[in-house]
């Protein structure tokens, strides 16, 4: 079994992070914070709950996408392949990939430090003949690969619609720094949110137990574990509206009177009514997300969506 964990960033740099990103995002106006800090571990382990709620339909749709077509996969990819992770989590569909194609090797990349060191460490008693590594890394940003990971015949895999987190122009930037980064003769296969009828979206971001705005309100539950803060989630509300217009889902949390909260000596004023805007997840058509592909420099190869035209898996070659 061949398994390392590569630039483990440490506790202190992540925090340190954290705050600038908070105190910076809570003193503009609008206030904003970007949702790759909703992954702690807690996050982590709670974004793994929302995948099981009934109303939330990307994850299994997505995972039964990828169980229909993963041998069309197998034979587009090839053999001896370096398969890139983005945004791996609990490494769940990852898993489908892993068993019918079989890389060389496996290399997984995450915000959550100790999320992404149990995940791998799964896989890597799952799967000895396959050589593991985990980065804890955020990808959003600009980031290396090992050494070990050939330029060529690298297959990226970016599931799970994260790609609707980043505002469009974001999006087509990310997609052409991840092209440049895998190389000639590489990969990606990537999960993208279809446009549909509002009310699915509505009921998938709400969802009846709460585990979503449990979710939303985490991010408050970690500035009192990390930062110096007496803000407190009960003081705020999860809201989450699909914005027809932007054709986007946005996440709010919705301050629930006129308060003033301190974070690291800052002094922060929220009038009743005032939201931290916490997520963007936008929606394409097909034929929209291929032109983006395309203008970041990907060639659209092929696409697979289920019946119910919810949700959409593209296969890009470079």
């Amino acid at each position: 079994m061949t398994y390392s964990i590569r630039h483990m960033k440490d506790a202190s740099h992540q925090s340190h992070s954290f705050k600038d990103d908070v105190v910076r995002g809570l003193k503009r106006a609008p206030k904003k914070i970007s949702p790759k800090h909703f992954y702690d571990k807690k996050g982590s382990e709670l974004f793994d709950e929302i995948c099981e709620l009934p109303e939330y339909y990307p994850t299994r749709t997505e995972m039964g996408i990828l169980r229909q077509h993963s041998k069309t996969i197998r034979q587009l990819v090839g053999e001896n392949t370096c398969l890139l992770e983005l945004g791996s989590g609990a490494s769940k569909k990852v898993r489908l990939l892993l068993d019918e194609i079989n890389p060389k090797s496996y290399v997984a990349m995450d915000i959550s430090q100790e999320f992404l060191h149990y995940s791998t460490e799964q896989l890597a008693k799952d799967y000895p003949h396959i050589s593991i590594t985990a980065i804890c890394a955020d990808f959003s940003k600009h980031f290396d690969l090992p050494e070990s990971v050939s330029v060529q015949n690298v297959l990226a895999f970016f599931p799970g619609s994260s790609i609707g987190n980043f505002e469009p122009k974001e999006a087509e930037q990310f997609l052409t720094f991840l092209r440049k980064k895998l190389g000639h003769g590489s990969a990606l296969i990537i999960g993208v949110d279809l446009k549909k009828n509002p009310e699915v979206l509505h009921k998938a971001y709400n969802d009846s137990q709460g585990v979503t705005a449990e979710f939303n309100k985490n991010l408050l539950h970690r500035m009192r574990r990390e930062l110096d803060t007496d803000i407190h989630p009960k003081n705020f509300e999860h809201k989450a509206i699909y914005n027809q217009q932007q054709g986007r889902i946005e996440m709010h949390l919705v301050s629930a009177k006129d308060q003033r909260v301190n974070i690291e000596g800052e002094p922060i004023r929220f009038k009743e009514g005032e939201s931290i805007h916490t997520e963007n997840s936008y929606k394409y058509s097909i034929d929209e997300f291929q032109v983006l592909a395309r203008s970041a420099g990907f060639s659209p190869q092929r696409v697979w969506s289920d019946l119910n035209q919810l949700f959409s898996v593209h296969y890009l070659t470079i």
